[in-house]
């Protein structure tokens, strides 16, 4: 695991953050709060990009591309480049790869995760495989193991009405179908044998994910963190990382994962074991969406030049 390169505001179970009663019982439930910061009084979207094209190869390479590119940054970039469509004509939607692309990243700098199912590049090759959620990982924890299957969004608002759609993704991700999707997904393609584990902890992942087996006993090892990529007004008219900037955010994203996940409990009534599962909620904000989607996709297409 590397250091994280930017600020974390708040890292909490809801329940510490949180003085509504029917909130404070959701223990499984954790909320994350992160920011860049400035240079010369601008918003340092350099620094932004630089993490994304650090941690592309993880989502767009399958893991025999990766190994076959170790040190060789600039092949990596040009592969991976190569997998990107971005073709997505929903302007609400666009920019959902550069989200999951950050997903990745803090999954690798946090939790030290391994990615096993890169979904961007399955998009790209095999469509069946990328439905379901936006990221796969396994943590490793001394000899046990747990399942990361993360929701990515990247929007110009998270206003309720968008709350609304980003519940609606998670809910329906964690169906039974849907999840012995995953499972199915994570055990045929052939990432899971390159990945670094222990070959009888392999072993034992692989009879936990059978389809054979009921979904229920896998319910208490599952996480799902939700990444919300955002548009911010307070970010977009500040110069410097202030104090008063810090506070202006917590406030906002404290008052956001409370909506949230009130919506969240609403709908949760479909899934069976739904306490036993851990949401993690991941706030992001930034300055200016098409900024950062203009960029992108201009890199994408540099990169895709490259020979």
């Amino acid at each position: 695991m590397t250091e994280l390169p930017f600020e974390i505001l708040v890292d909490d179970a809801l329940a510490e953050i949180s003085s509504a009663p029917e909130l404070i019982e959701l223990v499984n439930n954790r909320v994350l709060s992160l920011i860049n910061d400035f240079e010369d009084a601008n918003w340092r979207y350099p620094k932004f990009q630089s993490y994304l094209w650090d941690n592309i190869a993880l989502t767009a390479l399958s893991e025999k591309e990766r190994s076959a590119l170790v040190d060789q940054s600039h092949s990596s970039l040009v592969a991976a480049a190569r997998n990107l469509r971005l073709t997505d004509n929903d302007k609400i939607g666009q920019g959902s790869e550069i989200a999951e692309v950050f997903l990745y990243g803090l999954m690798r700098h946090r939790l030290g995760a391994l990615p096993v199912v890169p979904k961007i590049f399955y998009k790209q090759n095999v469509q069946d495989n990328a439905k379901g959620a936006d990221s796969v990982h396994i943590v490793l924890n001394g000899d046990d193991f747990s399942l990361w299957f993360g929701e990515a969004k990247f929007y110009n608002s998270i206003a309720d009405a968008r709350l609304d759609a980003v519940v609606t993704s998670v809910i329906n991700s964690l169906s039974t179908d849907k999840l012995k999707k995953e499972n199915s997904i994570i055990t045929n393609v052939a990432d899971l044998d390159g990945l670094p584990i222990a070959e009888d902890l392999r072993a034992r992942i692989k009879a936990a994910l059978d389809n054979k087996l009921s979904i229920d006993s896998l319910k208490s090892r599952i996480h799902v963190p939700i990444l919300l990529l955002h548009e911010c007004s307070a970010t977009s008219g500040a110069t410097d990382l202030t104090e008063a900037y810090k506070a202006e955010i917590i406030t906002a994203h404290k008052e956001r994962a409370e909506a949230y996940f009130r919506k969240q409990i609403a709908k949760a009534g479909s899934i069976h074991k739904y306490n036993e599962i851990r949401f993690h909620l991941i706030l992001f904000p930034v300055p200016s969406k098409k900024k950062i989607v203009d960029a992108f996709v201009q890199a994408v297409a540099f990169y895709k030049g490259q020979k």
